[in-house]
């Protein structure tokens, strides 16, 4: 069961490692445009966060 965890744990690493490469390839060096100009035109780098306040407040 020791030499399970051990590789599993491994696997969970090189994931981890995996995962951080491809965001910073990804959002950082610009690997991919288009994907850049989905992300604008979905609105999910917008700052909404006082919007969502004066929801939860209800000042809207």
């Amino acid at each position: 069961m020791k030499t399970f965890e051990r590789i599993l744990l491994k696997i969970v690493i090189i994931q981890c490692l995996f995962l951080i490469i491809t965001q910073i390839f990804f959002h950082k060096l610009n690997a991919f445009p288009e994907l850049n100009q989905l992300i604008q035109y979905e609105g999910v780098t917008d700052n909404n966060f006082t919007e969502l306040l004066e929801t939860f407040n209800g000042n809207k």
